[in-house]
């Protein structure tokens, strides 16, 4: 392709530059996006003006190029979304290791089954079952203030029991 040809070429490139921008405009719909996609296929087209075929349609192998590159971006983001990131190991936070709770709780059920008489009941009812002190009382025929004071005396158990 002669000097002149390459120019003359480059002034069409130049012509068909809102033409791009429309057809952009089907992919894209920010401003600054089509802009961008634009910008890309004239550097592209610019790059490659060797291997246009003169006789042929500059308008068509100019979207064709406009296309490609939307569709490579495309599936670069793709893969580049953080839905993927997550299933990356190598990226994922470790999980902290759940044995310890695991034997806290054992420890916890088996100082919950030695309680006798009422401070089991009360241990179930208002801290397993999370039941109200209001409710307690009605199910066990006390007064509020005992069922209160029967929790704290429980909890004061447990915790000497478990080292707490």
């Amino acid at each position: 392709m002669s000097p002149d040809q390459t120019e003359q070429m480059r002034i069409e490139i130049v012509g068909a530059i809102p033409a791009l921008r429309r057809f952009a405009r089907t992919f894209v719909h920010n401003d600054n996006d089509v802009d961008d996609l634009v910008q890309e296929t004239l550097l592209k087209a610019l790059a490659s003006i060797a291997s246009f075929t003169p006789g042929t349609c500059l308008k068509a192998w100019l979207f064709t190029i406009l296309r490609n590159t939307f569709f490579t971006r495309y599936r670069l983001a793709a893969r580049e979304q953080p839905g993927h990131v997550e299933d990356c190991a190598a990226i994922s936070i470790p999980s902290q290791p759940t044995q310890e709770w695991s034997l806290q709780g054992k420890e916890l059920a088996r100082a919950v089954e030695r309680l006798t008489g009422s401070k089991r009941t009360v241990c179930e009812l208002i801290l397993i079952e999370g039941r109200s002190y209001e409710a307690a009382a009605l199910e066990m025929k006390c007064a509020t203030g005992t069922i209160k004071s029967r929790v704290n005396r429980v909890r004061k158990i447990l915790a000497q029991e478990l080292d707490y």
